[in-house]
């Protein structure tokens, strides 16, 4: 798992100023390279190339790359209007760290401050015949650059803010979010069972602020376990909310006022839960878009069943890595497991309740259930619990006498399939 630093200087990367400067500063030093590299140009090569024609390539490159800049930015926005309406404000997130439209963004941006420095320097006199045929080499590189990214970009851009291109990005989101946890279910720590309890003579520590916790640095807990002899035990698993009241976990052994900050330290609370350590949010966000996707202003019953059939695939691969042997690297360190009910929670009570009156929905949320339930059978009493919450909810929604039946044999299917 990713300490704490190593976290931080990821979320940075992800922000679109970062890649962009970062392509920028290539594009300016890229124009000014002509400079160091003219003494090695021969005497009679600017003759034979005709350089005088990079004035004209820049020039162009200067005034399309701002246009296509103020393009690509109104139809980035347009776009995160589109999905926080038609989807969830909870992926906008994800849209705005995509890297292909990062890259096609800081693309444009340093090309553009690439032709702006080059014509800058020309008229300065600098760079001389041979660093002029030096900059025309390189300012048709960087045309096949804008072209190659150009054409990635068009097709992309077609996609970008549509409802199914921003369910997949959550299902691969919530995915990577679970092959991590299943590498480390404790988050590298010791695994704590079932209802365990924290020992009496433990020191509860409280968060000092409001919020969501994002990142737990275990390698900085096991560090301060070792350093002081002292044994952690931790409470809220990324995604909890808390507030000064709310116990971010346990310390046993003598504490001083330094350790408890440095515990503290180890947690990072936002405004916002993060998909990164919390495989939970993921499942949140698709039962999200299901649910939008019922209400009466879309009535898209569809997308809802499409979301009900990518929650049940991530359920099924949660479930298959259940019984893998966790990986401690952290001895230290007690954390709880994510348990499978909390995701069956997270993913179905929204969908089942919202998608009730409609018997296509409610009938597909039994046959997920009824798959996860023959997948293992540790999981089939969870399925079976929501399969007659469910069962109940549409008995009561649905009006016609067809439709509830359908509805019961399906969750006779999963009653069936739940029995050993």
């Amino acid at each position: 798992m990713f300490s704490r630093l190593h976290w931080l200087l990821l979320q940075q990367v992800r922000k679109v100023w970062v890649r962009a400067t970062a392509f920028s500063v290539l594009g300016v030093l890229t124009a000014l390279i002509a400079l160091w590299v003219k003494r090695y140009i021969p005497e009679d090569l600017p003759t034979q190339i005709g350089s005088d024609a990079v004035d004209a390539l820049l020039g162009i490159l200067a005034t399309s790359m701002l246009s296509v800049t103020i393009f690509s930015l109104s139809t980035m926005v347009s776009a995160y209007a589109s999905a926080t309406s038609n989807v969830t404000p909870r992926a906008t997130q994800l849209l705005i760290e995509d890297a292909t439209a990062q890259n096609a963004l800081a693309t444009f941006i340093g090309s553009f401050l690439y032709s702006v420095v080059g014509i800058i320097v020309l008229q300065t006199g600098l760079y001389g015949d041979a660093g002029r045929v030096v900059l025309y080499v390189v300012t048709l590189g960087v045309i096949v650059l804008i072209v190659a990214t150009l054409l990635r970009w068009t097709d992309y851009v077609l996609h970008l803010g549509r409802v199914r291109t921003t369910t997949e990005r959550i299902e691969r989101a919530a995915r990577e979010a679970m092959r991590h946890r299943q590498e480390a279910p404790s988050l590298g720590g010791e695994m704590m069972a079932e209802r365990e309890a924290v020992p009496s003579d433990a020191e509860s520590i409280e968060a000092d602020t409001f919020g969501y916790v994002q990142h737990i640095d275990v390698e900085a807990l096991q560090e301060l376990a070792e350093e002081h002899d002292l044994h952690v035990f931790v409470g809220a698993l990324p995604g909890s909310l808390v507030d000064p009241s709310a116990t971010l976990g346990a310390i046993q052994g003598a504490a001083s006022d330094d350790v408890r900050g440095r515990f503290r330290k180890a947690f990072t609370v936002a405004d916002t839960r993060s998909f990164d350590q919390d495989p939970r949010f993921g499942m949140c966000v698709l039962s999200e878009i299901a649910s939008r996707a019922l209400s009466p202003a879309l009535n898209d019953p569809g997308t809802a069943i499409d979301v009900l059939s990518r929650g049940t695939r991530l359920l099924a691969s949660w479930c298959e890595a259940s019984g893998k042997a966790a990986n401690v690297r952290f001895a230290r360190v007690r954390v709880p497991a994510i348990e499978v009910s909390d995701l069956f929670d997270d993913f179905f009570v929204p969908i089942a309740r919202d998608g009730a009156a409609l018997v296509e929905v409610a009938v597909h949320v039994q046959k997920a259930l009824e798959s996860l339930s023959r997948l293992d059978a540790r999981f089939a009493s969870v399925a079976s619990t929501h399969s007659r919450s469910a069962l109940a909810r549409a008995e009561r929604a649905l009006s016609a006498p067809d439709d509830r039946a359908r509805v019961q044999r399906a969750a006779c299917r999963v009653q069936s399939a739940a029995e050993p």
